[in-house]
């Protein structure tokens, strides 16, 4: 009965998981919340569900803003720019192995 899944047995799920407390997460500890709290306040506004986005602002999660922005604009620079050095080792190497495949430019043909 019930497929051979004994009562009590876990199974290898939900090891490990902590679920952050709720309280942990205020509105007043994200300045940007704040700040959206009081212009939506200003318009008669109100958001129920804004401590719901807390943890997106939280520094020791996710960074500050300015960490953001960073990550956000150079997250693949390293590799793009590897790789860029690397096609141009390349290219230069064609270009002393078979100088005149790559001297197509000097050829008067207009």
């Amino acid at each position: 009965m019930g497929g051979g899944h004994a009562h009590g047995h876990d199974h290898g799920h939900h090891h490990g998981i902590k679920v952050p407390d709720y309280r942990q997460y205020k509105v007043e500890n994200a300045p940007e919340l704040v700040q959206l709290r009081t212009l939506l306040a200003q318009k008669g506004l109100s958001d129920p569900w804004i401590r719901n986005e807390v943890w997106r602002y939280d520094p020791k999660e996710f960074g500050t803003t300015a960490q953001r922005w960073r990550l956000a604009a150079f997250r693949g620079f390293k590799w793009g720019f590897a790789a860029f050095l690397a096609t141009i080792t390349i290219e230069k190497g064609l270009e002393l192995v078979n100088p005149s495949a790559s001297n197509h430019h000097g050829t008067s043909h207009h």
